[in-house]
């Protein structure tokens, strides 16, 4: 599947929304929204409807936990990817339960993060019923 649409991509680290940006741009032709934290992320979504988000777990304000609450609460159906370059077994399981789709490691290398995404996003955005979750 080809992605089109909004991507919103959220980091309090310019250089990390523009890295995860790119490797969303390698997955079709979607049009990328950013925000540097919990709260502009909420008002971006609010506003734009992204057909998905990568949330960032840690960041000032609003972490990306309580942000995908709150996400959680504005659309229950908004599919969101967490990044973190740190890996917390808790965490993880937090996020899932709360119902992020997946969960990818911001350190891992570029071509894996790409083969993942566009794992998850044929699983979720292109009709197919999701199978396994991404690390």
């Amino acid at each position: 599947m080809t992605l089109t649409g909004k991507v919103l991509v959220v980091d309090d680290e310019a250089h990390i929304r523009k890295f995860v940006s790119q490797l969303v741009m390698a997955l079709g032709e979607p049009v990328i929204l950013q925000a540097a934290n919990g709260e502009e992320a909420l008002k971006v979504y609010e506003a734009e409807k992204p057909v998905l988000v990568l949330l960032d777990v840690n960041m000032p304000r609003i972490d990306g936990i309580e942000t995908l609450r709150r996400l959680k609460v504005l659309d229950p159906n908004c599919i969101v990817i967490m990044l973190t370059s740190l890996v917390n077994r808790q965490t993880v399981e937090e996020c899932l339960h709360l119902g992020a789709v997946a969960y990818l490691r911001k350190d891992n290398p570029p071509d894996d993060m790409v083969v993942r995404l566009r794992k998850i996003v044929d699983s979720y955005l292109g009709g197919q019923p999701a199978t396994t979750k991404a690390q």
